[in-house]
């Protein structure tokens, strides 16, 4: 269905499949993906299921630092697309319509699209 890559920071590599239920991330030990990071708040963002769109939206959860898609910050729930980059303090995720069986396939699927983003040097 869907999932959530940490990209950047100290949880990089992890990954959490969103399927069609309600997802809080922060710091918080007892969610779903528990982000250790000094600026993230203890439940920073929420992340919902859309049975209409059939897709996710994320909204901020009132953190101090709030949530930035694709480096612009969100006041107001919205809609997430395949390959957006979400910024919660220090850390970074990263939004895949894909599904993952285990946290190698994750990683080996962002390492790919690191390629595809690299800019070809010119000597």
């Amino acid at each position: 269905m869907a999932s959530i890559i940490v990209t950047s920071g100290e949880h990089k590599g992890e990954y959490l499949p969103l399927g069609r239920r309600t997802n809080v991330i922060g710091r918080a030990e007892a969610l779903p993906m528990q982000i250790l990071d000094d600026m993230v708040s203890r439940k920073h963002l929420r992340i919902r299921y859309d049975e209409n769109t059939n897709g996710h939206n994320v909204e901020d959860m009132n953190s101090k630092h709030g949530v930035l898609i694709n480096n612009r910050k969100i006041t107001e729930q919205t809609a997430l697309k395949d390959g957006d980059e979400i910024r919660i303090g220090q850390t970074t995720l990263l939004y895949t319509e894909k599904d993952f069986d285990d946290s190698e396939s994750a990683l080996s699927h962002f390492k790919k699209i690191g390629e595809r983003q690299r800019p070809t040097m010119i000597e």
